[in-house]
Order: C-alpha cells, then structure tokens, then sequence
C-alpha cells in the first residue's frame, strides 16, 4: 500500500456525494448531442430539451458496470500498464499551445517538437506512458492534426498511449489507427481490449459539448478507455468554495460516466478532475496553489469512494521559467497526487505556466522528481531472511568498523539507493570543475544527449505503411 493523505472523512465525501446527487437531481446536466439525447431518453432518463436528469439508482447502475482497475495495452507488451488500484502512471503534461524557451520566451509548437516529446517518452525509465497533444503542432492543419499525433504515438514510441477525441470523427479515426496498429485492420476486435485512453472535459459549468460527447459515445462503443475529467475554476466557473467545488466536480464527472456505461457497460473510465481556485487579482486560473492540492487530494478520495481509478494532479506550476517557484509548484502538486493515490497522473512532466506553455528542460527535471517519488514511496521490505545479512554484516564490522567495503555494499550500491541524475549532490569545488551548471543548463545538455542517443522502436513495415496510407488518405478527403 503506498501511503495515503486523506483530505476527506467517509461522512465528508458522503455529503458530498449526498450534494452532487441532489445537483443531478434538481438542476441536471446538459449534453449537446441528439444521438446521447436519445440514448437516455430510450433508457427512461428525463430529458428536457438539451439536459438530462439523474436519480440516484442512475448513477448506482453506472457505477456497478465500470471497472475499478483496466489495463492499457502497449504496441511492446512490456509497456502495458495497469490503471487503478495501487498502481499509479506517469504521463507528460497535455494540451500547451507554446513552448517554453530561454529567459521566459515562448514560441509556437511544432510537429518536431511533438516528435521529440515522443522520444523522451520512449526513452523514459519514469515516464510510464505517452500522451496526447504534449504540443499544440501549429506547423499542421487543426482539422487533420490528431491523425498526424496519433501516428507519431504509433511510430516514434511503443509505450500505451492517449488518443485524440476532438469529435466523432476523430475518435473514429483513432479506433481506425488502432485497428490497423493491434488488430490486422479489423476494426471490430478493437473493442476487446482497451489499447488507448482519452480525455473527455465537461464544459463547466454542467455540460458537455457535441465534440465531447460525440468522441466519448464512438470511443466507448469501441471498448477504448475515458477520463472523464473537467476543470472547475473556484469563483468563476464553479463555486467559490472547495466543498462547492468538489459538488460541481462530482455532479458532472458522474453524468460523463453513466453515459459511457450507457453507450457499452463495462467501459474503462476514470474519475478525473484537474480543478483550481481563480486568481482573483487577475481573474485567471491558478494552478501552482494549495488549494489545488487540496482538490487533488479530495479527487483521489471521491474516486476510491465510487471504486474508481483517478486522474488528477502533475507537476503544475504557474512560473513561466524554470525556477525555484516552479519546482517548489511542481513537486507540491506531484508529490500530493502519488501521496495521495492518484491512479493516472497527467501533466506529470514539462507543464508550465498555467497550461500554457511546455518545456523540454522542465519535462526532463520533473521525469527526474518523479523517480524520486516512485522511490520514496515505494514501501521498505522488511524480511527475515535479509535481516540475517544485516545482522551479520553489522557483527562483521563491529564497534566503530566501516561498511564500504563491505560484499553485500559492493553488491548493492547500484541499485539501493537512487541515482540522480540532474540533481546536483556533488561537492562545491566538484561542481564548479563541471562547469558550475544550474539544473536547467543540465537539462539542457542532457536533452541533446537523450534525442542523440535515441533509436525508434520496430514496428512491422506493412503495419506502418498502412497507417502511413491512411493518415494521407484522411488528410486528402
């Protein structure tokens, strides 16, 4: 068991749930689509005009059909992860429309930059799975930029992956890319397992969008794993208060959930938020702040009250360089969802500035912090039989000895204790020997050597040329 910080008691989290289904109840939730609209009217849902309205034996038959763990299958089954449980993944930050450059500086994201992103991933002994729009590309079409993404998770990285959910159509796509990918290009063993995650917002306040809901209902229908997630802003999309918030969160995330249990029982789902509180000074989004802790927390807790795997959390941050407030913003929000048990940990790497923006040296120095915390906590093993080792080897070197040179030191001085890599722990004349170097001047330098040292995983040529073809032919039509 990893160690758990718990935000709410059981008679907190049934308030809240108490609250959220009085919400479903009386206000309901909108769903701008008329084939989900349909969906619940055919399943004895109330539905006026565009909002549907939940009771609470709605939500309970949902709840009963989603699974509390799942596993993501990977193009190399090594890379196959399990999601929910005790097990948690990290994945890179999602959805930044710059990259973060030198002295504060942004510039547009490229596909390039896309690439590089999906080779840090490969390359990652941390980074448990790849992601999605890691980079907002600006140097390729809107409208045909998922296929190209989606190709890049395929070719560049054989680790599990998120898939694009733009709208229908896209999601289509994606089940497309996977059929060919995993399944010979039969689109309907798609479904029997599920070998892609993707993130579906509400529209806070109570609402899905005909994009989301579209891409959620082909998805689900497909068998392919859903964060059902949203981002409610304390004070301005949702309530000022966390208790507030935390109603708003649970009402909608709920609604997301019985419709893809509607649309096909036993859908993958995870309960997933990445809610903040309004930096009222300047009315934006703060994300590099206690209460957002806070709320990771109480995400984690409301999913494992539902029997839920969680999505919350990362290494957050509201710094526009990387510097010291970056990482003290980044480890608070990281190191509170592992504390916590957040199950899939998005955003754990290169996220800056708000969502904003995405750096290559942050990525590298929160892969780093997030080694840490896998080490920190995974738990002591105490056995019998090492203890016998221990026992001897302190016998061994007595009163006042030494343990260096020790066989069972020499045997395990690699592998006990963790290596850092960018982290500086040398001494200070050491450190100005190797050019006295910040953290992020490391990053630097290791970024080079980790893109040079980088080989594409294999994949079976007629596979990649299937997709190659199929990507062109949607980009032609």
């Amino acid at each position: 068991m990893y160690d758990r910080m718990q935000t709410l008691t059981d008679e907190m989290l049934q308030k809240i749930h108490n609250a959220s289904m009085t919400v479903l109840e009386q206000t309901g939730v909108a769903f701008n689509d008329e084939k989900a609209l349909a969906l619940f009217k055919e399943n004895g849902f109330k539905v006026v005009g565009e909002t549907v309205f939940f009771d609470r034996s709605d939500i309970k038959k949902a709840l009963e059909t989603a699974p509390s763990t799942f596993k993501v299958h990977a193009r190399n089954p090594e890379h196959t992860v399990t999601i929910g449980g005790d097990d948690f993944v990290f994945l890179p930050a999602y959805g930044a429309p710059f990259m973060a450059t030198e002295g504060g500086q942004q510039r547009t994201g490229t596909m390039e930059d896309y690439n590089n992103f999906c080779k840090l991933v490969q390359t990652s002994d941390t980074v448990d799975m790849n992601g999605y729009l890691m980079i907002d590309p600006e140097d390729v079409p809107p409208e045909t930029q998922g296929l190209d993404m989606v190709l890049s998770n395929i070719l560049y990285c054989d680790k599990a992956f998120m898939g694009c959910q733009t709208n229908r159509e896209i999601a289509g796509d994606l089940v497309e890319m996977l059929a060919i990918a995993f399944c010979n290009g039969d689109k309907s063993k798609v479904k029997d397992k599920a070998r892609s995650v993707s993130l579906i917002n509400a529209l806070t306040p109570l609402q899905f969008s005909d994009e989301m809901t579209g891409a959620l209902m082909e998805l689900a229908a497909h068998g392919q794993a859903l964060v059902i997630a949203n981002m409610v802003i304390g004070g301005t999309s949702g309530p000022v208060t966390m208790p507030g918030m935390m109603t708003l969160i649970n009402a909608e995330v709920l609604a997301g959930i019985a419709l893809a249990q509607l649309v096909n029982p036993g859908t993958p789902v995870i309960y997933g938020s990445t809610s903040t509180a309004t930096n009222f000074k300047t009315g934006a989004a703060a994300v590099g702040v206690p209460e957002q802790s806070v709320l990771i927390s109480a995400t984690a807790q409301m999913a494992r009250f539902y029997n839920l795997p969680s999505r919350s959390g990362g290494g957050l941050c509201d710094a526009h360089v990387s510097d010291a407030q970056a990482g003290y913003e980044a480890s608070m929000q990281l190191q509170t969802s592992v504390r916590n048990g957040v199950n899939f940990i998005l955003h754990a790497c290169g996220q800056m500035a708000g969502h904003i923006s995405q750096s290559y040296e942050k990525f590298l120095m929160d892969e780093e912090y997030c080694g840490m915390l896998r080490k920190l906590m995974k738990p002591m093993d105490v056995n019998e039989e090492d203890l016998e080792l221990e026992i001897k080897a302190i016998d061994e070197a007595g009163i006042g000895g030494q343990y260096l040179t020790q066989p069972r030191t020499f045997k395990l001085c690699r592998s006990e204790y963790f290596q850092s890599q960018l982290f500086s722990h040398e001494s200070y004349d050491a450190w100005q020997r190797n050019g006295g170097m910040t953290m992020e001047q490391r990053a630097k330098k290791a970024l080079a050597s980790r893109l040079e040292s980088y080989q594409r995983p294999a994949i079976d040529p007629e596979i990649e040329k299937a997709l190659v073809d199929y990507v062109n032919h949607r980009k032609g039509e």
